[in-house]
């Protein structure tokens, strides 16, 4: 048995109880059964040590693939404290992605376009690319890892893997050939293997640092309309409807330049059946779990059977899949979309398959909705503020599909398509009600209370 062998053997007994501490670990919701080893890829040999190992976490009857880059050296810098795993053949071992010195050499081998063991490390044609960079890792990140190189590249990691090519990168790769001018450059990528499949493991991309992201400008914009309670969102020198009209001109651009790229199909009234069972299956499934969903499943089943024997022509392509105000970046040109590899709670097979624009439209709703009733969330209820949110939300959620219809040729504007699009959005929020419930219930208001408006004709 190896050195590296031996270090992860004596690693997984401690998985089971430091993974739920991660950020991106996305099994939070039930406790762990078993962790048990599938590869281990030798990065950096000697000390310190680095290691690219793949585990198969179990949970009940779910079992899911997960990657770590797990450091061991004989010394323990003090800021990599907190990444502490356990012990393994008398060294501290720790997730590595905040050591600078290990993780330079994931750019480094990119560069090089090396192969080390399974692992393919490769830039895309074209790209000019620098290594010998230190990284920082971004900490809002969530369902994955990402990696900051000089202020000049990103490198994200799927912390879940799935086999197959991740649509992250099949999509940007896509928008790219067609010159799409609302992505970051896409730069290069790691590909591995998955129980014999290939399997995408990272992929970088150019970095912009003076970018700021979509919800945090609107949430800024929310906190100064909700500063002075005299003046309406129109009123207010933070107004964000200007902004919200330009990236529904991005998003639909973005839709086109898909489509473009990669064609589309129409959908036919077989796909309306298979849209309304998994938005029931979805619904009974997350209303048996949150019984604060079921007072509303009634109304929620009669507004997804309302799209079954729709007659309005849709198409399907591939879109975002989790677009929302989180994944928008607005830059000095204009704004970027990012992170088009789906829901991540979601199965492979949906994140990967044709849907309607229309689901990317409403997330986007979805989030205007979340950004205008944040500063609201463990508060005492006030009617006033309430209200005010409301009035933000529609304004925005306005502006949004305003901007969206001036650029569609396909889909014009999505308010058209009123019953469809008001599924969607049911079934986003109830999706919402499922994470808040496993990850954040004070947040479960939110949620429910547009599940309410939107049910009762209120939105």
């Amino acid at each position: 048995m190896t050195d590296a062998a031996e270090l992860v053997d004596n690693l997984l007994t401690n998985l089971p109880e430091w993974l739920p501490s991660q950020r991106w670990f996305a099994g939070k919701d039930r406790p762990i059964d078993s962790v048990a080893h599938l590869a281990t890829t030798v990065l950096l040999d000697g000390d310190p040590t680095l290691l690219h190992v793949v585990v198969d976490v179990v949970q009940g009857d779910r079992t899911e693939p997960y990657q770590l880059l797990v450091g061991a050296r004989s010394h323990l810098p003090d800021h990599l404290g907190t990444s502490w795993i356990g012990t393994a053949n008398g060294k501290p071992c720790y997730e590595a992605s905040a050591d600078a010195d290990l993780t330079a050499t994931l750019l480094d081998r990119i560069v090089a376009g090396d192969e080390v063991g399974a692992l393919r490390f490769a830039r895309e044609p074209g790209a000019e690319l620098t290594g010998g960079q230190r990284a920082r890792p971004i900490t809002s990140e969530q369902s994955n890892t990402s990696l900051v190189y000089g202020n000049r590249y990103i490198l994200k990691l799927f912390r879940k893997l799935t086999p197959g090519m991740n649509p992250d990168l099949l999509l940007h790769r896509a928008l790219q050939k067609v010159g799409c001018g609302h992505i970051a450059e896409l730069l290069g990528s790691i590909e591995g293997e998955l129980n014999g499949e290939p399997a995408t493991i990272g992929m970088l991309q150019h970095f912009l640092p003076d970018a700021v992201d979509g919800w945090a400008m609107a949430t800024t914009s929310v906190r100064d309309l909700m500063a002075d309670p005299e003046l309406h969102p129109d009123e207010v020198g933070g107004d964000f409807a200007g902004e919200a009209r330009r990236l529904g001109h991005a998003v639909a651009t973005v839709h086109a330049d898909l489509e473009r790229a990669l064609g589309r199909q129409s959908a036919g009234s077989d796909e309306f059946d298979r849209t309304v069972e998994a938005m029931r299956t979805r619904l009974d499934a997350v209303a048996r779990r949150v019984p604060e969903l079921t007072q509303y499943a009634p109304a929620l089943h009669e507004a997804f059977e309302k799209i079954r024997d729709s007659q309005a022509e849709v198409f399907m392509q591939f879109i975002h899949g989790d677009l929302h105000l989180g994944q928008v970046l607005r830059t000095v040109n204009g704004w970027l979309l990012l992170d088009f590899e789906g829901e991540p709670a979601a199965p492979a097979a949906e994140r990967s398959a044709l849907r309607s624009p229309l689901r990317d439209v409403a997330g986007m709703l979805r989030s205007f909705d979340y950004a205008a009733h944040q500063m609201l969330v463990g508060q005492p209820e006030d009617p006033k503020l309430t209200e005010r949110a409301l009035e933000w939300a529609r304004r925005n959620r306005s502006a949004f599909c305003e901007g969206y219809a001036e650029v569609s040729e396909s889909i014009g504007d999505p308010r058209a398509h009123g019953e469809l699009l008001r599924a969607f959005e049911l079934d986003k929020a109830v999706y919402e009600v499922s994470y808040e419930h496993a990850n954040r219930p004070e947040w479960l208001t939110v949620p429910l209370s547009s599940i309410a408006r939107i049910t009762t004709g209120g939105e």
